[in-house]
């Protein structure tokens, strides 16, 4: 069946806003704004709630994520275990440069998947 499922949460400071589409085990979540000491808790969970269907495929969309903490940092680490648990695939697409930068540093870059 062909299944659709929207997921939109807001972070209360409107620096953080994730939306999901789920369809047919594939699941592309876009962030936009920063994933911080302040709301990282937040991304956690709502990841958590979408991670909850066992998803064949999981793409971050991080054109319009504008930074990223250790925090952060940690959470995707933590999907892409997830994901390599269930044997499925988790992409991040399209970061900025300012981002990138950040995954080069810190030797996550050789860790994901990263496509422009």
């Amino acid at each position: 069946p062909n299944q659709h499922i929207n997921h939109q949460e807001k972070n209360r400071n409107n620096k953080m806003n994730i939306t999901s589409q789920s369809s047919q085990g594939r699941v592309v979540i876009e962030i936009e704004g920063r994933i911080d000491t302040t709301n990282y808790g937040e991304f956690e969970n709502s990841v958590n709630k979408i991670l909850e269907e066992t998803p064949n495929e999981v793409i971050l969309d991080c054109s319009n994520l504008s930074y990223i903490s250790s925090s952060g940092l940690r959470i995707f680490l933590t999907i892409h275990k997830r994901m390599m648990g269930t044997g499925g695939k988790l992409t991040l697409k399209s970061m900025q440069p300012a981002i990138k930068e950040i995954f080069d540093i810190s030797g996550f870059s050789s860790i994901f998947n990263i496509s422009i």
